[in-house]
């Protein structure tokens, strides 16, 4: 399973960044109960489908069934197994994307993209339940976990072809130190959204605090 800590690996020429994969347990136990729904279907279809005899009905319910449990597995396997890196030079920034049946690998150069920005879970409209005693079920709640499904990354910058998010589930307090070490290495070669400034900045203060 893949990792769920930063960690950081120079060498002489690149920077290997592995974010690993740090979804929270609570999108973890939703992976898991649309794997038993789905793998429950299956079996549905498939009780429904012995004796198969020479029913073409029934084989056809059984290559249904065969195919849920498939899709199941594969959505499964593909998201907790998911990890992420990245691979930096003076030229470059690479994002490496990760399952344990597949690998995507995305180049940019740094002079043709923007700057880096860090968004952090996308603002959403309160449930109009929200903090009221009459939200029996949750309705906020689950609309936080819906949105967490669907997140693309808390960091991005902007391409030709549109923005490219990354570091899903990377939140702030690691972000900002992800950001220092990919500053430190690459010099000018990054550029930084205002928003970082901020952000740097209260590390610092906080940092002293503790102190």
């Amino acid at each position: 399973m893949a990792k769920r800590n930063i960690t950081y690996h120079w060498g002489d020429r690149t920077l290997l960044i592995t974010l690993g994969n740090k979804v929270n347990n609570r999108i973890r136990a939703l992976y898991i109960a649309e794997l038993i729904f789905i793998g429950c279907m299956a079996t549905v279809f498939l009780l429904q489908s012995i004796p198969f005899r020479h029913n073409f009905i029934n084989w056809i319910a059984a290559t249904g069934a065969s195919l849920l449990y498939l899709l199941a597995a594969y959505r499964f396997l593909s998201r907790i197994f998911f990890d992420e890196q990245l691979q930096l030079d003076t030229k470059h920034i690479t994002i490496i994307r990760k399952t344990l049946l597949s690998r995507h690998v995305a180049r940019y150069d740094w002079d043709q993209i923007g700057a880096l920005h860090y968004e952090g879970k996308s603002r959403k409209t309160d449930h109009p339940l929200k903090g009221s005693s009459f939200d029996y079920f949750g309705f906020d709640t689950q609309e936080h976990l819906i949105q967490s499904l669907h997140h693309e990354g808390n960091l991005y910058f902007d391409t030709k072809k549109g923005r490219v998010f990354f570091a899903p589930g990377v939140y702030s307090w690691d972000a900002e130190k992800l950001v220092q070490i990919m500053k430190l290495y690459t010099g000018n070669s990054i550029k930084l959204g205002p928003e970082w400034d901020e952000m740097l900045q209260e590390q610092e203060h906080d940092d002293t605090a503790s102190n």
